[in-house]
């Protein structure tokens, strides 16, 4: 089992940054891959950035140059650093991990608002 908890997130003014964290706990040596999504009301979660054990990172077009992904505390915490931030940002921010390709683990979400 895995469980993850994210913090950071809150009120934040367009142009501002944000950095959140997702703490893992639990069998993480089983982990290969870590995703960051987000949920807008009445929209559909998608994923934000992704990190791998060997440190290859993926980020959707719409946060590319904007948000940095990274893994601290050997594979137990990861970041997402969020700068220029737009209110089109707002949503909920989840932590998701993935193990053996299948087995998903979600933590229960932080909310990230951006004022104009």
């Amino acid at each position: 089992q895995v469980q993850l908890v994210e913090s950071g997130g809150g009120l934040v003014q367009a142009g501002g940054s944000l950095r959140l964290s997702c703490e893992a706990s639990g069998s993480m040596s089983t982990i290969s891959l870590v995703r960051w999504y987000r949920q807008a009301p009445g929209k559909q979660r998608d994923v934000v950035a992704t990190i791998d054990r060997q440190g290859t990172k993926n980020y959707a077009d719409l946060v590319k140059g904007r948000f940095t992904i990274s893994a601290e505390n050997t594979w137990n915490t990861f970041v997402l650093q969020m700068n220029n931030l737009k209110p089109e940002d707002t949503a909920v921010y989840y932590c998701n991990a993935v193990r053996n390709q299948a087995i998903q683990y979600w933590g229960p979400g932080i909310q990230v608002i951006v004022s104009s």
